[in-house]
């Protein structure tokens, strides 16, 4: 069946590395296509090949990559292909990056420090992307790193729905993980309409991936306590967020969480105990070994989908989520 998914002289192609195809033929379930053909092989040197089996001359072509290990293998690969669609004479490439790659090197925070996620930017456009489809980035000025349209998707709406539709709200607190998540955890503690925590920390930079709580901000005991975040990685700063939380009184710890990235030894902490509820979406693969018994996964392909098909059809993401156009 073929890829391309034509209206008027106007055609869709959809195209999927590697690295995470299930949410790729999600992505396209919800958009009634089909993936384009691809022939990408990695050779015995290393070298990455890709091959539009297909045609794509004019076509509004979005290759979609998720950057779970290996990052830079992945990066490549979707650099390729996109190479190989302006090689191939398509009219407009877009590039779906549920999760930004190095998007955590926003900025220098020390002399000689590289901003590795405006370099990322400046590879997908030598590549050929006019377009950048991203879901909550971890900074927002990643947005003006690329010379064209990013728009940002959110997973709160998705995480949002979850949530009031399993949770008590009556005993439930919002909680920041830190001082740089508090306009985001203000934002979620006004959807639900519930009070706001702050949790104040300070990381060690002699020692990576290792945070020292101090206090809380805010009343805890006897409350059902949400911890949201952007990513979670090794798990560390979360962990140590709800012991916190739980030492200062509070009944129980939820995590929602838009990136699943789950470095070792982020499984075994997370299903320490610590930990009532982990909430994550799909952006990011987890296979069977990263599962847990408290983890529950929601999808984010309809959102994905939806802002394909505006930008196919010249229409407005930014009405997604606060209804202008």
């Amino acid at each position: 069946m073929s890829g391309i998914k034509t209206k008027g002289r106007k055609r869709l192609v959809v195209i999927s590395g590697r690295s995470h195809p299930e949410l790729a033929q999600k992505v396209v379930e919800e958009l009634e296509t089909t993936l384009l053909p691809v022939d990408v092989r990695t050779f015995a040197s290393g070298e990455i090949y890709a091959r539009m089996e297909e045609s794509v001359r004019g076509a509004d072509a979005f290759v979609i990559q998720s950057y779970s290990g290996p990052v830079n293998e992945w990066l490549i690969e979707q650099l390729i292909m996109i190479d190989t669609l302006k090689r191939a004479s398509a009219k407009r490439i877009t590039a779906v990056v549920p999760y930004y790659p190095y998007s955590r090197q926003d900025k220098k925070s020390r002399g000689r420090d590289p901003i590795s996620a405006r370099l990322v930017a400046d590879l997908f456009k030598t590549a050929g992307a006019e377009r950048i489809i991203s879901v909550d980035l971890h900074a927002a000025q990643i947005q003006g790193f690329f010379d064209g349209p990013l728009d940002q998707l959110f997973a709160m709406p998705v995480l949002v729905e979850h949530i009031q539709a399993t949770v008590d709200k009556s005993n439930l607190v919002v909680v920041s993980p830190d001082m740089g998540r508090v306009r985001v955890a203000d934002v979620w503690s006004d959807q639900l309409d519930v009070p706001l925590a702050i949790i104040h920390k300070r990381r060690d930079p002699a020692v990576p991936n290792e945070v020292t709580v101090h206090e809380i901000v805010g009343d805890v005991r006897g409350k059902m306590c949400l911890l949201v975040d952007d990513m979670i990685d090794t798990g560390g700063t979360i962990v140590k967020g709800a012991e916190a939380l739980k030492a200062n009184g509070a009944t129980g710890v939820i995590v929602a969480a838009t990136h699943a990235i789950f470095s070792d030894p982020a499984v075994e902490r997370l299903s320490s105990g610590a930990i009532d509820r982990v909430i994550v979406t799909d952006t990011l693969p987890l296979p069977p070994e990263k599962h847990f018994e408290c983890l529950e996964v929601l999808s984010m392909a309809p959102t994905i989908a939806q802002a394909i098909h505006e930008v196919f059809e010249d229409g407005s993401v930014t009405k997604m989520f606060n209804g202008a156009a």
